[in-house]
């Protein structure tokens, strides 16, 4: 649906530049993510060109200039953390019976039977909704008691991190698939693609009179560093968030997510079984 502007942002004429970015602005979506000149994801000086262009849309629309200041992102790279995709929210915080609390300056000391209480006071509720955070990709399958070869647990081969082929096995766990968009495969959106890749290969097996298929440690090595390498040119891998997986106490920071598009992932799961299914072994 989307592909980056393939100019340079900071070599684009800053009026036309700006004239962009409020093109994107206008557009619901990921477009601002994902349909940005190439280098906003790679190039600090260019990120922060456009994540200073947000940061002045958000202040327009919060009449307090401190709660503005508040909510701005200024802490990571724009789209190092997943970009909200929402319609009025910042206006919320002009009504009178919104009050926004900053728990970094404030820290929440505990439930109270009136409310939550915070280092300088007490806030009275009727509701509370707790919004927790979440060991994404990677947390649901170690939190499965998913065995393999040998009886190695799934959860002990994860430990310094996500390991798999293509995002679909792990070396050691034959005829084990992942179709929840598991470490190092691609985003949520693109699970019917995983499996129609999937769907495929077992048919594949079916009529070829296998029964089993388990990815190689070379093969998962090979996607795992491939993986490390592409990470490492984005600015996701320098930020603190779910996509690192450093929102859990202990978890070995890595990103969860292929930074690949679907088309050139998808290229590389055709490619694979086009040679019938080189780096997996068929038996």
């Amino acid at each position: 649906m989307h592909d980056f502007d393939p100019r340079s942002a900071l070599k684009v004429p800053r009026e036309e530049r700006l004239a962009f970015y409020e093109k994107l602005w206008a557009q619901p979506g990921f477009s601002k993510w994902l349909g940005n000149f190439h280098d906003i994801m790679t190039n600090r000086e260019a990120n922060e060109d456009f994540a200073e262009f947000v940061r002045n849309k958000i202040r327009a629309r919060v009449k307090d200039p401190v709660v503005a200041e508040m909510l701005v992102p200024k802490d990571h790279p724009f789209g190092a953390k997943r970009i909200p995709l929402e319609s009025g929210y910042y206006e919320q915080f002009n009504r009178d019976n919104v009050l926004l609390v900053d728990v970094n300056e404030t820290p929440i000391e505990r439930v109270t039977p009136k409310g939550i209480k915070t280092s300088d006071k007490e806030h009275e509720f009727d509701v509370i909704i707790y919004a927790t955070g979440f060991d994404a990709v990677s947390g649901a399958l170690a939190q499965i008691d998913i065995r393999g070869e040998g009886g190695v647990s799934f959860k002990d081969r994860w430990a310094d991190g996500p390991r798999s082929y293509l995002g679909l096995q792990t070396a050691g766990f034959p005829n084990f698939f992942m179709a929840i968009n598991s470490a190092f495969c691609n985003y949520t959106v693109c699970a019917e693609m995983i499996v129609e890749c999937i769907t495929e290969c077992i048919s594949y097996m079916r009529e070829n009179g296998f029964k089993r298929i388990a990815a190689t440690p070379q093969a998962e090595e090979a996607w795992v560093e491939h993986a490390h390498e592409l990470a490492s040119r984005t600015l996701l891998s320098a930020t603190k968030s779910w996509f690192m997986g450093t929102n859990i106490p202990g978890k070995k920071p890595a990103l969860v997510l292929y930074a690949n598009s679907a088309v050139n992932y998808r290229k590389e799961c055709a490619d694979v079984a086009a040679k019938n299914y080189e780096g997996f072994v068929l038996t």
